[in-house]
């Protein structure tokens, strides 16, 4: 069995004139977020083998941050695609790396949303009230896949947990 994670950026400072959306930066509220998520998932004891992260400055600068709380050899990959394509290009994507026990997305909404109600339609109860109001920043949510990665679709996870930086 593998395991999903799910980790929306967390808060984003608004874009300066002339920035791009793409590299706006973590605001003080979203920096102090992303490490105390960290320390969440440090806590909780799921690991990612593998993380493919957004290229986008905010996703990667939360990256960063949940990082520091965990093993070194975890691998991150970096790419734009997670920016640019829809909730179908993410479940693409996840198939990709179906060799992965426990791969980790940081992305964006409204895409992180569709494919985790998408996916986890079942879960344990307190999970899915937690995420019953949608997936905020810095939302991290806990999916058994109940099988292979290659597998991801709707309906065929099972959320284990989901973590809102309102928790802390």
């Amino acid at each position: 069995m593998a395991s999903l994670l799910l980790l929306r950026h967390a808060r984003a400072a608004w874009a300066e004139p002339g920035m791009r959306d793409f590299d706006r930066p973590l605001d003080t509220t979203g920096r102090v977020d992303a490490d105390a998520m960290g320390a969440v998932l440090a806590i909780s004891g799921t690991t990612p083998d593998l993380v493919v992260c957004s290229g986008a400055r905010r996703a990667r600068e939360t990256w960063e941050a949940v990082a520091k709380h965990l093993h070194p050899t975890c691998q991150a990959i970096f790419t734009d695609e997670l920016y640019a394509t829809d909730a179908a290009g993410y479940l693409a994507l996840i198939r990709s790396h179906a060799g992965s026990k426990a791969l980790m997305l940081v992305g964006h909404n409204p895409m992180i949303e569709d494919v985790c109600f998408a996916i986890a339609t079942d879960g344990d109860q307190a999970a899915k009230d937690a995420r019953a109001g949608g997936f905020p920043a810095c939302g991290l949510a806990l999916i058994d896949m109940r099988g292979s990665l290659a597998d991801a679709a709707p309906g065929v996870g099972f959320l284990e947990a989901f973590h809102s930086p309102t928790e802390f």
